[in-house]
């Protein structure tokens, strides 16, 4: 339990970043209420003092509730659950969750960033910087991990197991530009029907679908 009253968690993010998307999802699936404030790429700049004390790395999201000030999509997605999932969605047992943390760990860095990569080529650079190779090699990077992600699906309703739970948001929520995406993808039937079994879901629908137009051709390589 809390030892404070939160007037109202506050997200600073624009609603398209996938990490954004990642946490506006559970927050609308725990049901807790919220503002979300545009900060990042075209929004309020995260490269002011104030934004980059609350997250040095001067990214987005960025969650405040009451004493807590908090980064990483990751851990907000745990520090959510933890604090307002019911047991389903956050099992309290560390060993009922172990198995969970595992794949909603792998889902949000591993497979997420694989699919970012061909995100990066398709959406955010210019006809004239995409180079083919690069794309290959994002292909070949994701394709196993597709298909290690199928894996978990087989003889599951869920990523874990009978429930939805906050796997399933760490892994789905790149699910909707995976599939959307111009690249060469493998045929995963069990991967495809859990996509179309999240895009029933109103939580998904309103975070995670979001369109990216405003993304495209915006890359700038460090």
């Amino acid at each position: 339990m809390n030892d404070w009253i939160a007037v109202m968690i506050t997200i600073l993010g624009r609603r398209n970043s996938s990490s954004v998307q990642l946490v506006m999802w559970a927050i609308n699936e725990i049901g807790v209420e919220f503002e979300r404030l545009d900060y990042g790429h075209g929004f309020a700049t995260t490269n002011t003092p104030a934004y980059l004390a609350m997250n040095p790395m001067g990214r987005v999201p960025v969650l405040q509730d009451g004493p807590v000030t908090m980064f990483e999509s990751a851990a907000i997605l745990r520090y959510l659950g933890a604090a307002y999932g019911s047991e389903t969605f956050w099992p309290a047992c560390p060993r009922s969750r172990a198995s969970l943390d595992a794949i909603a760990e792998w889902g949000k860095n591993t497979f997420a960033e694989g699919v970012l990569r061909i995100f990066v080529y398709e959406v955010r650079m210019s006809a004239a910087t995409r180079d083919p190779a690069f794309l290959a090699a994002a292909v070949e990077n994701l394709i196993p991990l597709a298909k290690i992600f199928e894996g978990f699906l087989r003889g599951r309703e869920w990523v874990g197991g009978d429930h939805f739970t906050f796997a399933d948001i760490a892994c789905g929520h790149i699910l909707h530009r995976y599939f959307s995406l111009d690249w060469d993808r493998p045929d995963l039937p069990m991967l495809r029907d859990y996509y179309e079994k999240l895009q029933q879901r109103t939580a998904y629908q309103q975070n995670a679908m979001v369109p990216f137009d405003d993304l495209k051709r915006s890359y700038r390589p460090l």
